[in-house]
This record gives structure tokens, C-alpha cells and sequence, in this order.
């Protein structure tokens, strides 16, 4: 089980949001760089970077906090962002940049053709995004909230190759209440990708709930305002969550 740091992206600025809501953004620092390479130093094996401005825009928002972000750390770990990315020219762009793996979020529920087709065009490098609200995919920065339901909808990407489908429950994301393990578990059944579950996680509870649950595919968490605010000690649960794995 693979903890996976999460750095939200906001102006600039490194920053936690509580259900998605960008009036409900707490600053954690001004140097994003400087927080990456905090995580690498605390055993982090991979981390998770969001531009918050780009999802809702639609286009790249943070692209100098994510240019030093990948400067200071992608020779040492992969690194994997969403937020904004919506063709095939900002994904090569990222990638050239540094970045191990793009995440395919809002276009891949407008158009799931584009998920085959970056798949296609970048193979080992995409990952789908999925956000829900009571089982329901929401898009645009959460904005949205679709008629599409997270299972029926993750199964179109099962022969595209993605890497990984990142599983957001909105109403848990940064509200530390518990990740949504039933939820995240009927996903990875339903489907042979493997899953990353996001939002909820608030304490060595969650590791061990989510280590129960790995045999079924799912194979790392996403953590976030747990680790900045001091509730998760993060290499105290990545060595937890290598021993849970490893039993």
C-alpha cells in the first residue's frame, strides 16, 4: 500500500480544500518546491500534485509551481498531476517536463475517447481521475455533478491501459472523517484496474482499513490534510503500511 502525498495548488500556493470548494481553501505554504521535497525527505515514493486553478479553467494554472515542484524532485520519485488537462499537447508538455504520469480527470467523462486516445499516444503515463458524490461522477472542479455512475463509467477505460483510476469520495475529501472503504472496495471488484483511493483519510485506522482491503486492487491512498495538519505522521504510516502489506 502505497501513500501518496497530495500538493493542491492554488495561485501559487500550496493549499487544502474542504468537499472540493475553493472558498474553503486553507494555505499551507508559498513554496510548493520547498513541500516536495519536505515529503521526499519523509519517505514519500510517489506524489500527487493538483491544480486546482486549471480544473476549473480547464487549462494549465500552476504551470511555474509545478515546473519547480518537478525541478527539485522527479529525478528521485514519480510524480503524477491532474487539474486542467484536456489534450493531447498539454500532456506531452508535462511530460517533458518531468512528470511521470498525467491525470485525465473532467475529459475523460466528456469524452472517454480521449483517455483511449492519450493511452494510445502516451502509454504508462495515464491515469483517470473519477470524483463522486454518492456513487455520482462529478466534473469541472466538482462543479458538476454527472448522471454517471463511478462503476458504469470506469468500465469503458478497462482495455484503454490506464495506469490507475484515482477514486475520490467528495463528501469525505478534506474533511478527515474516515475513507469511504466500501465504496472504494465495490469499485476495485467491479473493475481489473487497479485503484487509488482519495479523500477521508485521517488516521492510522484508515492505513490499516485500506491494508484489509488491498487483495482487492487497492493499491495506494492519496493523503493530504491528515499529513499537513499533523493527525497522520507520514513515515510513521508508510512503514506501518509496509508492514500491514508485508504480513
Amino acid at each position: 500500500m502505497q501513500l501518496i502525498p497530495a500538493i493542491d495548488l492554488k495561485n501559487g500556493q500550496c493549499v487544502r480544500l474542504k468537499q472540493g470548494l475553493m472558498e474553503q481553501a486553507t494555505v499551507f505554504s508559498d513554496r510548493p518546491a520547498d513541500t516536495a521535497e519536505h515529503w521526499l525527505t519523509q519517505g514519500a515514493r510517489r506524489l500527487h500534485l493538483v491544480d486546482l486553478d486549471g480544473a476549473f479553467a480547464g487549462e494549465p494554472k500552476n504551470f511555474a509551481a509545478i515546473r519547480e515542484i518537478l525541478s527539485a524532485v522527479s529525478r528521485h520519485i514519480p510524480v503524477q498531476l491532474g487539474g486542467g488537462i484536456r489534450d493531447l499537447q498539454t500532456i506531452e508538455k508535462y511530460l517533458n517536463l518531468g512528470l511521470n504520469d498525467v491525470i485525465i480527470g473532467t475529459a475523460a467523462v466528456k469524452n472517454p475517447a480521449f483517455v483511449h486516445e492519450a493511452c494510445k499516444e502516451f502509454p504508462q503515463h495515464i491515469i483517470v481521475g473519477l470524483d463522486a458524490k454518492e456513487g455520482m461522477v462529478a466534473i469541472d472542479g466538482w462543479a458538476t455533478v454527472t448522471e454517471h455512475h463511478v462503476i458504469d463509467l470506469s468500465k469503458q477505460f478497462e482495455n484503454d491501459g490506464v495506469n490507475s483510476i484515482i477514486y475520490t469520495d467528495i463528501g469525505r475529501d478534506g474533511m478527515m472523517s474516515g475513507v469511504n472503504i466500501d465504496a472504494t472496495v465495490k469499485l476495485a471488484q467491479a473493475i481489473n484496474i487497479p485503484i487509488i483511493a482519495s479523500g477521508g483519510l485521517s488516521n492510522l485506522d484508515d492505513i490499516r482499513a485500506l491494508c484489509e482491503v488491498e487483495q482487492y486492487g487497492v493499491t495506494g491512498a492519496i493523503t493530504g490534510r491528515a499529513i499537513y495538519e499533523g493527525s497522520i505522521d507520514f513515515a510513521e504510516a508508510q512503514n506501518l503500511a509496509d508492514e500491514l502489506s508485508a504480513a
